[in-house]
């Protein structure tokens, strides 16, 4: 761009001159232009946001939502429920075991009161052109791995390259427009894309730096069965592989007064106790096993957190208000799965979840129903396009449901008595447009004969027992809905093999319509396991792409937004849930934390051990 607009000024200031003239005066002011408007298009900072601007300044101390004078100290047991068998977060294979993907820092940290803000941590700066075709990364000559080895260069060079080489297929695939990536000196870092992307960029602040003298022996997508060499804030001090796991906070960390460090990883000591039943794990815990619960079950929470040491204070059970945008779950079809590639089929089938009879029977009326890849933001598609989305949307109209058009999305609604026969009719309609006809109490393929059959996978007997009315409904057509419960180990296998007809769980939340909607939608990443639905889509691949070509617009981002949430809505790639805008937490009262709970999480890596309160509880308890 730079060079495309010195050429057309030349070429009308040259113009002008006598024949003799123009050499002599391209000599001279060539070098010139190009010094100064390539030198204008420097930029050095030390903080970034891929959205707006970043909230705090260059010289901030600490984030809003941490005490910077929190105790650090004594220790917190927490529970998983699963298993794990390897210390490899990016292992192909294997269930990796709990925060293991937090045993290395990056370049930058994310702040977890803003939309994509990213601060210093191993970096100190990043230098760039306007439109980040290139980067260059300054390190921090005291950046460490726990081994007391320098974090450098060629530990940051090396890594990269151990992701496109050993990782995943979808980040090969993503950094593909990454021409090089290359070591300046021991502290700096230069990369050059083949097109401009700020995103992409900036991704690339957060990924992961590995120990080349720890990894350069070893195939990173193979599971490890010792912990690595790491270079976070802790470090892995004990295990029982499959059981438990224990995190130790390394006392000698060299970021720990960081500002995008201070107030957080306050414990001594991070135990995480492993668990295959969730009804268990609760019960362990009001025994006091472990110390804190995130509860996700509504009727655990209105029927089971009482008793005694909650009537003593011991256990706190406390609501915290969420405001953040909400994920979208539910019951997700696999498209792959022959049964559920006609869109009028999951519709179908979406008509016979009676969330309303569920929220009041099974969920004590606690939850909101879903109906939003943007719930809770500005992007969710709620009423008809405006003009601006249908800038967008008009060009795609061959590709896209008519109804985006002309009819605002809602899932079913029931009154709550259980009796959905109008959602029954709706649902035997469109089955037979789709091919399908009742006979004998089954609902069969008109030409095929087949029976309408499927399977819902799930690892968890919370998920169980939310499927268990909708099979029922589903029965009352003539569908056979079956429930299959595996262990997690299998579950993850079959959840990356994309074997599965349907599975209950969700998409992450989206605060804005950013790139990485591409590794979840885009025809181009089909094998990521984000992509639960298996969707391959024109539409939403060009509206997905547009979104990542706009990053830059907020006009257009704003149309972009409500367009691709319809046209996800209108696919019918999940029967809608249900989500609650608060946190359900309890923990034994011997704990801290701040004022303030940031905007994007519970900020629970601000908490602290609090010696006072612990010497209320009672003597087993207080350590």
């Amino acid at each position: 761009m730079v060079f495309q607009y010195l050429q057309s000024r030349l070429s009308v200031i040259s113009a002008s001159l006598p024949l003799l003239l123009k050499s002599a005066f391209l000599m001279a002011i060539v070098p010139f232009m190009v010094l100064n408007l390539v030198s204008a298009e420097i930029v050095t900072v030390t903080r970034v946001a891929t959205f707006g601007e970043p909230k705090y300044p260059k010289d901030f101390s600490h984030f809003d939502y941490v005490n910077p004078d929190a105790f650090k100290g004594g220790k917190i047991t927490l529970s998983v429920i699963g298993t794990y068998d390897n210390f490899n977060r990016y292992a192909s294979r294997g269930a990796a075991v709990v925060d293991s993907g937090q045993l290395y820092d990056a370049f930058f940290v994310k702040s977890e009161d803003e939309i994509d803000a990213y601060y210093p941590l191993i970096a100190t700066e990043i230098s760039h052109d306007s439109e980040f075709t290139w980067m260059e990364v300054t390190l921090n000559p005291k950046a460490r791995f726990h081994d007391g080895e320098p974090i450098t260069a060629d530990d940051a060079v090396f890594s990269y390259n151990k992701f496109m080489t050993e990782g995943v297929e979808f980040f090969r695939i993503n950094h593909a427009p990454i021409k090089s990536y290359t070591k300046l000196n021991d502290h700096k870092v230069r990369i050059e894309a083949t097109e401009p992307s700020k995103e992409l960029m900036v991704g690339l602040l957060t990924l992961a730096i590995l120990p080349e003298h720890y990894w350069s022996d070893k195939d990173f997508s193979e599971p490890l069965n010792e912990p690595p060499l790491s270079s976070g804030p802790y470090k892995i001090s004990e295990y029982d592989i499959g059981r438990d796991v224990t995190y130790e906070r390394v006392q000698d960390y060299w970021a720990v007064d960081l500002p995008s460090r201070k107030g957080l990883f306050n414990f001594d000591s991070i135990r995480y106790d492993y668990y295959r039943d969730s009804n268990v794990a609760l019960e362990a815990f009001k025994a006091g096993e472990y110390d804190f619960r995130m509860e996700n079950t509504a009727k655990n929470w209105a029927e089971l957190y009482v008793g005694a040491n909650f009537d003593n204070n011991y256990i706190i059970k406390e609501g915290i208000e969420n405001d953040s945008p909400q994920g979208f779950s539910g019951f997700v079809f696999n498209t792959e799965a022959e049964v559920f590639r006609d869109s009028k089929v999951r519709e179908a089938l979406s008509q016979l979840m009676d969330f309303e009879w569920m929220n009041k029977t099974l969920f004590y009326n606690q939850y909101s129903r879903s109906h939003s890849f943007f719930q809770n933001t500005e992007y969710a598609a709620t009423e008809l396009p405006s003009e601006a989305e249908l800038e967008y949307l008009k060009p795609l109209k061959d590709k896209i449901p008519e109804r985006v058009f002309t009819e605002v999305f809602t899932p079913s609604v029931t009154d709550g008595s259980g009796r959905i026969r109008a959602q029954m009719r709706k649902a035997l309609g469109l089955l037979k447009e789709a091919g399908w006809e009742a006979r004998d109490g089954k609902m069969v393929n008109t030409e095929t004969g087949i029976p309408l059959v499927f399977e819902i996978l799930v690892y968890d007997p919370t998920y169980e027992r939310v499927s268990i009315p909708v099979s029922r409904n589903m029965k009352k057509i003539g569908v056979e809905m079956k429930v299959r419960t595996v262990d997690t180990t299998q579950y993850l296998k079959r959840l990356r093999d994309r074997d599965y007809d349907m599975i209950f769980s969700g998409f992450s939340a989206n605060a804005y319509p950013s790139p990485d909607l591409k590794i979840v939608w885009h025809n181009k990443y089909i094998d990521s396991t984000y992509n639960k639905a298996g969707v391959k889509d024109a539409a939403i691949d060009s509206l997905i792409e547009q979104i990542e070509d706009n990053q830059q617009n907020p006009k257009a981002l704003k149309a972009l937004g409500p367009a691709l949430d319809r046209v996800l809505q209108w696919g019918h790639y999940l029967i809608p849930g249900w989500h609650l805008a608060k946190y359900r937490i309890a923990y034994w009262n011997k704990f801290s934390k701040p004022e303030i709970t940031p905007k994007f999480s519970l900020g629970f890596d601000s908490w602290w051990y609090d010696a006072e309160k612990a010497n209320k509880l009672p003597e087993h308890k207080r350590s």
